[in-house]
């Protein structure tokens, strides 16, 4: 029998260093709308939702014909919005999509659905190959190192590994946030503590480390173009008309 997988698309209209840029017209949409047609248009999912804090967003989606849910509780976390939101549905897999990502392609999503396939996969996530060792120095791109099996070993915001042996030849992952969760795994999440790792790094995902949680990571080439600042959605607004 078929599992049934379902994408949700958590959306907070406040956003610290760029307010309102879910509804930031890029184009002739808001960035949320593109993110949640380009989440339809891969044809993975049996449902797709957005939930959202913002009668502005949930007003956006359900008038051109989507699928919105008002969240209830005040959230710290797009997890924890998305808890709320699917506890009560009939769903195998949530895969959560973040909705300042408009440029989201099928790819990704196809391989982060496909660890799945393997029953012991609880949660999964997506990680690239950086460009080169420099860019593995900014903090604000997470790396992660893995066993063979795929399964996540740590997330840091630190260069991992530390090249002892200067004629080591190691590759540099960036961890793409885009995850998926068996609905077990992901309520559970909202029940645990904030683990001391995770408050250290400011790193949810090492909560699940924590709590000896295996996250199966899925290698994609997909390069990201998050709208985080007015400068992001220049970019992507270039980016859309080339």
């Amino acid at each position: 029998m078929k599992q049934k997988i379902i994408a949700v698309i958590p959306a907070r209209y406040a956003a610290t260093r760029f307010p309102a840029k879910l509804m930031q017209l890029l184009g002739d949409k808001p960035v949320i709308v593109h993110t949640y047609e380009a989440v339809m248009k891969s044809g993975l999912f049996d449902a797709v939702f957005v939930v959202t804090d913002s009668t502005i967003i949930y007003d956006e989606i359900t008038g051109r014909g989507g699928k919105a849910i008002m969240s209830i509780g005040q959230h710290e976390s797009g997890t924890d919005r998305i808890a709320e939101a699917v506890r009560d549905m009939d769903a195998a897999v949530i895969v959560n999509v973040q909705g300042d990502e408009p440029f989201i392609q099928t790819e990704p999503l196809q391989k982060i659905v496909a660890l799945f396939d393997k029953p012991e996969v609880q949660v999964g996530s997506l990680m690239r190959l950086f460009p080169d060792a420099t860019a593995a120095q900014n903090p604000n791109a997470v790396k992660v190192v893995t066993a063979k099996n795929g399964k996540a070993l740590y997330f840091s915001r630190s260069v991992i590994p530390f090249k002892r042996d200067e004629d080591a030849v190691i590759p540099y992952y960036l961890h793409i946030g885009v995850y998926a969760f068996r609905k077990a795994a992901l309520l559970n999440f909202t029940t645990w503590p904030q683990t001391e790792l995770e408050k250290a790094e400011k790193l949810e995902q090492l909560r699940f480390l924590e709590n000896d949680v295996a996250i199966y990571m899925a290698e994609t080439d997909y390069v990201t173009l998050a709208i985080d600042t007015p400068e992001d959605l220049e970019k992507a607004t270039a980016f859309l008309n080339r």
